[in-house]
């Protein structure tokens, strides 16, 4: 088991000012596999501390000096893809070959697309007789999840790096382990002490102290509506700049006419790959009434070829959901599924066929699904998809933002007709025969989905401040 009983602050390793075990369960094995010290206000007050001494030098570097230091990250992690996809693997369940193929790199890819950004950001600009400039925020905090953690820690720390800011980290006490491996990474690139900070902990307690803190000017997070929510109530009192990555409730809408046995499965396969545990997941299938028995038949096939298996194996299957309480708030959902009437098209309640523990969900789809079900309004976070069928286009438009949620969403079909139909999806991002964002592209919600940008030129512009500076020499 790992133990990882210190925070990084500053530059070292140090013990907790007050804070208490906690162990961190294989969902596999339903065992622990990794111990740390959940952080205190105190933690949280030494790492701010750090972090402003450090923005006063780290915010004059050249733009040069920093490219530099991202190339030295991108090398260091590259050679630590092992580590970090076995971290990965053991806390959160995705099995090893995903997280060595598809987890660990989409945070590479966020160091990279980052470089190629800040090569390329005008920080200066005359507009009329001023000069505007794009300078960084300072002090950043960074709350991030379990289910792509690396993609979602990378995705802010690269930027903020970028931009000349300083940071604390809390990643999510279900999966510290990778969290601890990138603060070795960045060191030993050459990160400054203090300008990259971890302190371990849980949202009542580091994730509120962070988010209220005065020495603290932005607050990123990316979890939960309801705990987003939260966060910004916290940082209200300080009206620092809140930056939200909140939940999702993708539709899917398949148009009238698609070929489905060619459209439906890249989309469903979002709703399959990590176990469903993806905010953009592709989960509510919308077809014309005249498609849904074909479309039944395509989503019944994929989800019960879908296997379920160990995590520690290679192989195309998928893993379990992260935790009891996830696992637990799945079966529920499919529950209330079935009490409301939805027709159960394939899996259901339990754990698939020879699992008798770990936290395996059985792939499931329903269908006959109406907006009133929970099953329609909830983020289930889990493999489980729904039909629901429409008489014409107006309708499916309709029913695709029918949701309070804006974050993703797909459309399935000929792509001329599909970029007609984008324009109404009322959603920050909106794939067309697919489910995946691209990294140099902006990534973030409409409505409960949250506020702010990530990802590439946009993700860097919103770790920065922007001045106006009039009466200069001409």
């Amino acid at each position: 088991m790992r133990e990882l009983l210190h925070h990084f602050i500053d530059g070292a390793w140090v013990a907790s000012d007050g804070g208490k075990r906690h162990e961190v369960i294989n969902p596999a094995t339903e065992a622990p596999c990794t111990v740390i010290t959940l952080g205190t206000a105190a933690d949280v007050d030494r790492a701010v501390t750090a972090a402003r001494k450090a923005f006063e030098s780290f915010s004059r570097t050249s733009v040069a000096d920093r490219l530099a230091l991202l190339q030295r990250i991108i090398e260091a992690y590259k050679a630590r893809i092992p580590d970090l996809a076995q971290a990965v693997s053991e806390e959160m369940g995705a099995p090893i070959g995903f997280a060595t193929a598809a987890q660990v790199p989409s945070g590479l890819g966020h160091f990279m697309a980052t470089a190629k950004a800040l090569e390329n950001f005008a920080f200066e600009q005359t507009v009329g007789r001023a000069k505007v400039v794009h300078e960084p925020i300072g002090v950043v905090a960074m709350i991030t999840p379990w289910n792509w953690p690396l993609n979602q820690i990378t995705a802010k720390v690269a930027p903020a790096l970028a931009a000349g800011n300083t940071m604390i980290l809390k990643p999510s006490e279900e999966a510290p382990a990778c969290a601890a491996i990138l603060a070795e990474i960045l060191d030993a690139a050459g990160v400054p002490a203090g300008v990259f900070n971890v302190v371990n902990g849980d949202g009542p307690d580091v994730g509120a102290a962070l988010s209220a803190h005065p020495g603290v000017d932005m607050v990123s997070f990316t979890g939960s509506t309801r705990a987003g929510i939260a966060v910004a109530q916290a940082a209200a009192t300080t009206v620092k700049r809140v930056h939200q990555e909140l939940g999702g409730k993708a539709p899917n809408l398949v148009l009238e006419g698609a070929d489905l046995g060619a459209v439906l499965p890249p989309t469903l396969t979002g709703v399959l790959a990590n176990s469903g545990q993806s905010c953009i997941a592709p989960t509510r299938l919308l077809v014309h009434k005249t498609q849904k028995e074909a479309a039944i038949a395509v989503a019944k096939a994929m989800f019960e070829g879908a296997s379920v298996g160990d995590p520690t194996e290679m192989g195309q299957h998928i893993g379990p959901v992260v935790n009891r309480a996830q696992f637990d708030k799945i079966q529920g959902l499919i529950q209330s599924a079935i009490d409301e009437g939805a027709t159960l098209v394939t899996g259901g309640t339990g754990r698939p066929d020879g699992r008798n523990s770990g936290y395996y969900v059985r792939p499931t789809v329903f269908a006959d699904v109406t907006p009133e079900m929970r099953i329609w309004r909830e983020e289930v976070f889990g493999p489980v998809a729904t039909i629901t069928d429409y008489d014409d286009a107006e309708q499916g438009v309709r029913l695709a933002n029918d949701t309070v949620f804006g974050l993703s969403a797909a459309i399935s079909g000929d792509p001329a007709k599909a970029a007609e139909v984008a324009p109404r999806l009322r959603a920050g991002l909106v794939t067309i025969n697919g489910w995946s964002p691209d990294s140099a592209a902006p990534f973030g919600g409409y409505k409960q989905s949250g506020n702010g940008r990530e990802f590439g030129k946009f993700g860097l512009a919103e770790f920065m401040e922007v001045k106006t500076i009039t009466g200069l020499p001409g």
